[in-house]
């Protein structure tokens, strides 16, 4: 397939899958560095801690009522049981299980981080360079456009400024603004802006599977060629993982082609990952059969998913990106202890504890 991907359309096989008015945040962007794989270790439950019954005449907590938007809340917004999965929470639950349920039903709180605000703000940048005609797609203008974005995410996101709260002289922020910059024109070496009419600039996409599983997420950037060969291209501000981690990267694109295939009937035709951090891309063409594949590894994730929901048995698994979590004030592995787990639960014993092995192929 042409990488220039010139005189690019909508995307075959139906009406234009973009939602627009659609407020769907983006995933938190991964820690800088080669993916670290989830090193297996004895996995202890950590058991249901139910929220105490309400008194008389108040509305009981449930699954069916959080689900609706009813109960207990966290972090501002009512608990509830999931609905769909997304990559990166796909992800979570294959990295440890008790770091899912905090964010998807506990949803407690999270300190936004340099690396992911920056990827936020450098992926904006690249979003908004395609409303300028192709020939003024230049690195000057995409690098003026950084300031201009971080003052829009500010406004978005006010947390964000806590970032540099200690920094009343701006210099760690100038840095940091420096190396968005950086990560902007290394795109430049590695695709041609002047030569790409995207199709879809952060596309929120959603399809339902037959088992009623929904699929969600937001892809960077689909382009079309003029004979209708779709590719799906997503930004990186890391570096690319070494060639044995090259599979756990591509589960996120392999997610958005099942998506996309649900949607269109159309396999993508290439999977594109570009790493602005290490000057890599790295792409997969794949076929029928590893959507196919994925599928049925979500389907078994999302039962498993199910059951750790239902039972209220949710293990922690340690691994090297432990260092990285937010959350490790509240885990058994550090000391720590979960919230009251607000969703009903059903009676001990009467599961399997799937989840606890649910791991990466």
């Amino acid at each position: 397939m042409d990488s220039s991907m010139e005189e690019a359309g909508s995307l075959p096989g139906g009406a234009d899958a973009r939602q627009d008015g659609v407020d769907a945040p983006r995933d938190a962007a991964e820690p800088t560095g080669p993916t670290v794989p989830a090193q297996p270790v004895p996995a202890q439950p950590v058991p249901a801690q139910p929220v105490p019954a309400p008194a008389s005449g108040a509305t009981a907590v449930t699954a069916e009522g959080l689900a609706a938007g009813t109960g207990a809340g966290a972090a501002g917004r009512a608990a509830a049981a999931p609905t769909s999965l997304s990559p990166s929470r796909a992800s979570d639950f294959m990295q440890c299980p008790l770091l899912y349920r905090f964010r998807v039903i506990d949803r407690l709180p999270e300190k936004p981080s340099e690396a992911a605000t920056r990827g936020t703000l450098v992926h904006a940048v690249l979003e908004r360079l395609f409303d300028a005609p192709a020939g003024e797609r230049t690195a000057p203008r995409a690098r003026a456009l950084v300031p201009g974005q971080w003052d829009r995410l500010r406004q978005t996101r006010p947390e964000v400024t806590e970032l540099f709260a200690d920094d009343p002289g701006g210099e760690r922020l100038a840095g940091w603004l420096q190396e968005a910059e950086r990560l902007v024109e290394r795109w430049f070496t590695l695709e041609d802006p002047t030569r790409l009419e995207p199709a879809e600039r952060e596309l929120f996409v959603e399809a339902e599977l037959d088992s009623g599983l929904r699929l969600r997420g937001i892809i960077d950037r689909v382009d079309v060629a003029p004979t209708g060969e779709v590719r799906i291209v997503d930004y990186k501000t890391g570096k690319a993982p070494r060639p044995e981690y090259a599979e756990g990267a591509l589960f996120q694109m392999k997610f958005y082609a099942l998506v996309v295939w649900r949607l269109k009937r159309v396999v993508p035709r290439r999977l594109q990952l570009v790493y602005l951090g290490s000057g890599d891309v790295l792409t997969y063409d794949p076929v029928l059969a590893d959507l196919e594949r994925v599928e049925r590894k979500l389907l078994a994730l999302w039962q498993a998913i199910r059951e750790a929901t239902e039972s209220g048995d949710w293990r922690p698994r340690p691994t090297k990106l432990c260092g990285w979590c937010d959350h490790r004030a509240h885990c058994p592995e550090f000391g720590g202890t979960p919230p009251p787990y607000p969703l009903s639960v059903r009676a001990a014993g009467s599961g399997d504890g799937a989840q606890g092995r649910m791991g990466p192929d």
